[in-house]
């Protein structure tokens, strides 16, 4: 299962490069948001049909918590934020600034027991791996500025 999770992890930056270039083509970054959506409804809808899912029922889904309905909010944000600035900050910025960002919220999550999560208290050890990934954000940031520094003073 990690090596899946992996892979998934490892599109995200795909993702994130396509559509910063497909907004360039298109002439707005939410025009790309926007063909990006249709692409993945074009995707899922012949899976749906060869899965033979059954159609959902909306009447359930009313009834659940108001945070169910996020997920399509999120997934807005987040294009919407790669496509305008992973090519400012570059691919390993963006996307290690978008991981620890994933992990702070994640352990909320977790040590809450929010969103139909089991909870998981926050510990030392957990904090610490934040805490790495915070660090090497920020080490992505100083190793970005430094060369634009040295080309500045010559």
């Amino acid at each position: 299962m990690l090596a899946a999770a992996i892979f998934a992890g490892a599109v995200v930056p795909l993702q994130a490069g396509a559509n910063a270039n497909l907004g360039r083509l298109l002439g707005h970054p939410l025009w790309a948001t926007t063909v990006s959506l249709g692409v993945s409804l074009a995707l899922i809808l012949p899976m749906l049909i060869a899965l033979r899912a059954p159609l959902p029922s909306l009447a359930a889904a009313f009834k659940g918590p108001w945070w169910i309905w996020i997920g399509g909010a999120a997934g807005v944000i987040y294009m919407t934020a790669a496509l305008l600035l992973a090519p400012k900050l570059g691919a390993a910025s963006f996307i290690v600034a978008v991981i620890a960002g994933q992990m702070a919220v994640s352990l909320l999550i977790d040590h809450f027991g929010l969103m139909g999560f089991p909870a998981k208290p926050v510990n030392a050890a957990r904090l610490t791996g934040l805490l790495f990934i915070v660090g090497g954000m920020v080490i992505t940031q100083i190793a970005n500025v430094v060369p634009a520094l040295a080309n500045a003073t010559r």
